[in-house]
This record gives C-alpha cells, structure tokens and sequence, in this order.
C-alpha cells in the first residue's frame, strides 16, 4: 500500500534542465568516488570482457559467449539481478543468481564514472537504450512519461534525463496499485495521463517503475510502448515460479558451452501444505517465496521449527509458491542435489564479524550489446554465525534487501546497510574484477533467458498466449489479476520484433 496522500496525484510535466545531483542521489553517494576496480570494469570492451571470461573458463567458446553478449532482447533491454557470492564444499567460488528484477533500482546507489556528467547511468540508460528503442518503432502519436510507484528519488531522476536527452517535455505521473482514481488510464491500448486541470494526454512510449503487481492495471498487450513491458514482469521479471522455468530451459539450450545459470536449487509449483514436505527434503533449511513479491517482501527463511511453524500459520495471497535450498554458513546450508553452497560474506569487520551481502547487477542492451549500468551491494542486519541460535531470526542474519514496510504502508530505506563501489564500501565485499565479470555473465544469462520464454507467450501477431501462460502458471489469484489489468489493452504490443539501435 502505498502512503494514501499521494494518491490520485495529477501527472506533471517534467523539462530538460530540471536534473539535479543532490535530488536523484543518497547524500552518502554525491562525495564517493567510484573504486578504481570497479571503473576498471565499467570501461572493459565487451571484447576484452570475453577475452578474461573464456581464459578463466576454459571451457566456454569466445563465439559462443560473444553472441550471448549481442543477443538482441525483443522485450527485456533494462535488468537488474541480485547474485550471491558463495563458496562451495570444495571451495569453488561462484556467483548464483537470487532474483531478476524488471524494474531494478540502483542509480541512486552508483558513485559517478565521470564526475563531469552529473546524470551518471541516468542519462545512459536514456541515450543509449530507451531512445533508441522507440525511435526504430512505430508508435501512436503522444507524448513521453514516466510512471511509478516506488522510489521517488530515481524516477525524478529518470523523468529529468529523459527531458534533456529527448529534447522534449516528460509527463511524470504515479500509479499506485490501490489507488482508487489514479493519474493513468489506458483507452484501446493507448496510455494516457492526467494533468492538474483533469485533461488527458496521449502517451507514445512511457519508463515504467511500477513494481507492485503491475500486471492488474498494466496491459500485456498495448498499443503505447512501455519499457519494459509488463509481459516481462508475469515471464520472469516479477515472476520467481516463470523466471526459475525460464533458467531451466535456456540452461538446457546452454549445454555443452560450459556456460549455465546458477541458481539455488529450486522446486516450483508447490501448494502451500506441501511446503513442509519440501522443507524436510531439504534437511529442515529452506528458503520460501512468494512467486509474485519483490523488495524482499513475501520472502521467509526457514531454519528451525518454529520458523516453519510460523510461516504456515500466515494468511496467504496466492496458492503457488517456489522452495529453495537455504544459503548460510557452511556449518547450516541447505545440501541439494549439487551439494552444499555456502556465503563468503564480507571481509571481517574490527570485530572479526562477517555479513552476508548480495551484489546487485544493472544492466542494459545498448547498440554495443549487453552492458553493466550501475552496480551497488547491501549486507544482512546481524553477523553470520557460525552457528544456529534458534532464538534469533535466521532472517535478520541472510535478509539483505533495504525496502522495509511502515506502519503505514509506505516504504523506506536501511541505508546503512548499502556497500557503495566506492573507495571505502567496495574493499568490504572482497570481491576482484573476475568477480564482477562472472556477475554481468549470470545476470545477461538470466536476462535472456526470461526474453526467450516472453517471446515464446507472444505469438505471430505480437499478442500474449495466455492459454500457454496459464499452462504454466496455474496459480488462479495471480491469473484474475492479470484478466483484471488487461482491460485497458487492444491489440499487438508494441515492439514484437527484435531492438533495434
């Protein structure tokens, strides 16, 4: 829910100029310089990146990954993933993919490249993605927009880059999912937008950052291109059950290039009283989601009992959720059919303590294929014990992410538990460029392999396949919401062929 007084909010018009550092930035980040390691990795070729990627994994062929890395996205050009860095038993590092996320936040996170250019990945991701994109497509005369629901800060930002890269005004407007006379309607495909004096605006192609079940007041089919389209999100993007169906099958098409996405192990399609069943599997150490939350909602860590107990006592949404292998410290993760991962963590404070922490990766598809945008990490509550005390929550020692839920409804933000690729924060994570490397491959691996399976639920005339859909999701309260957000489409998306720079 969001805060009810910004509810039915008019749609503003944002103009070239308007970008300013202090307003789109956290206050920790306006002074950081970015860690020379970090820079280093930003400005590798994509050539170079294979170059270093194939010669540690020997294994994988440079034409293989050099087509992965310029495959062209038809409907997923903007990610961000979170990745874990773990160990194994034998001490093999790796990277594991924890989520893909459609609408990733970041900007505000990221220390400047080039301390020149104030609108830092802002304005890339404007310049060298979103207008790109719109300009090789054919779309209903209208305006440009950006839409929200969450994170003020970054779609101010956004709205102001987008204004000055255009060349042209940009209507900002919020779209709240409970909001009960909402500043943005759609009318046979078209998006349109509300101004303070009640006219409505034609919208030609709109940045959407709504997160919030976008699905129940956002067409899959639209005539207005919306990056990125909300058939993203219900394929994977805001979807953990398709996403983890998604991994399995591009890691089927990947056999035999020593490449594969590496995720927890993971059961889907699991009604609410087998859970436990999978729980036991799994030696008592198990992780449960919520297929269809984000920003560390409708995520529970179960370590003991009472854990479980709890868990199964809460009202639920949905009927389906997803299983997988808990990742803590050696001593108690889960052991899967791959065996045993477990948290390298950060490098040990003054108090000889270490956090579990995860890396976010942004990245976006620009005419030089798949690049890295912005990158930030964020660590756990409480250190990582070396052992379980089942007085305290497992949750607060591997729950990373900063949105939290108030008492009203609205969101904020555990700042201090943010790690900046800065000088100071980036040294913690004790991670190298090879780490960072191996972060962009599995988050482009996933990207992919959520826009393989979107276009496999769009058919010849760019209209989504919801027989198909509901063959795979068969969870009912999640397909009424998408019936109900659908009203407001007609005809094919927007964008059925591949981007085109």
């Amino acid at each position: 829910m969001a805060d009810k007084t910004e509810f039915s909010k008019p749609a503003r018009r944002v103009v070239a100029g308007e970008f300013e550092h202090e307003r789109h930035y956290y206050p920790r980040v306006l002074n950081a310089q970015i860690h020379p390691t970090v820079a280093n990795f930003l400005a590798l070729s994509t050539e170079r990146l294979i170059t270093r990627y194939c010669h540690m994994n020997p294994r994988v062929s440079p034409e293989a990954l050099g087509e992965l890395f310029n495959y062209q996205p038809r409907w997923f050009a903007w990610a961000g993933a979170d990745l874990f860095h773990v160990a194994t038993a034998q001490g093999q590092r790796q990277m594991v993919i924890i989520e893909t996320n459609s609408c990733p936040s970041g900007q505000k996170s990221m220390p400047l490249r080039d301390e020149t250019s104030e609108e830092g990945g802002y304005a890339l991701l404007m310049e060298r993605t979103f207008l790109p994109i719109i300009k090789s497509r054919r779309l209903p005369p209208g305006d440009l927009a950006v839409i929200y629901d969450k994170n003020p800060m970054e779609n101010t930002g956004y709205a102001a880059a987008l204004a000055s890269a255009a060349g042209e005004p940009v209507w900002l407007a919020t779209f709240y999912a409970d909001d009960p006379d909402p500043s943005v309607r759609f009318d046979d495909g078209v998006m349109l937008v509300r101004d303070d004096k009640g006219d409505w605006h034609p919208i030609r192609a709109a940045f959407r950052y709504v997160t919030q079940k976008p699905w129940n007041r956002i067409p899959l089919n639209t005539k207005t291109h919306i990056f990125n389209p909300t058939r993203v999100c219900v394929s994977g993007g805001r979807n953990k059950m398709l996403a983890a169906k998604a991994y399995d099958m591009f890691n089927a098409e990947l056999l035999g290039s020593g490449l594969s996405i590496r995720t927890p192990e993971t059961m889907w399609d699991v009604s609410h009283h087998e859970i436990p069943l999978w729980v036991k599997r799994l030696g008592g150490l198990a992780v449960v989601k919520n297929p269809y939350s984000n920003a560390g909602q409708g995520v529970w860590t179960i370590t003991n009992q009472k854990e479980l107990d709890d868990f199964m006592k809460l009202e639920q949404q949905y009927d389906q959720f997803i299983v997988q292998s808990l990742i803590g410290n050696y001593q108690w993760s889960s052991v899967g059919r791959a065996g045993r991962l477990y948290h390298i963590g950060t490098v040990p404070n003054k108090r000889a303590q270490t956090f579990c922490a995860d890396l976010r990766m942004m990245v976006h598809w620009t005419d030089r294929g798949f690049r890295p945008l912005a990158i930030y990490a964020r660590r756990a509550r409480t250190p990582l014990a070396r052992t379980l005390d089942h007085n305290v929550s497992s949750w607060e020692m591997l729950g990373t992410n900063l949105s939290v839920k108030t008492a009203d409804g609205s969101w904020d933000t555990e700042t201090q538990r943010l790690l900046l690729m800065d000088r100071r924060d980036f040294n913690s994570l004790g991670i190298g460029i090879d780490d960072l490397t191996e972060a962009l491959v599995q988050t482009m691996l996933s990207v992919i392999a959520i826009d393989k399976l979107a276009s496999e639920l769009t058919n010849q005339k760019g209209r989504f396949r919801m027989k198909l859909f509901r063959s795979m999701d068969k969870d009912p309260a999640l397909l009424d919401e998408i019936v109900a957000g659908s009203a407001g489409g007609a005809g094919a998306a927007t964008g059925t062929g591949p981007l085109s720079p």
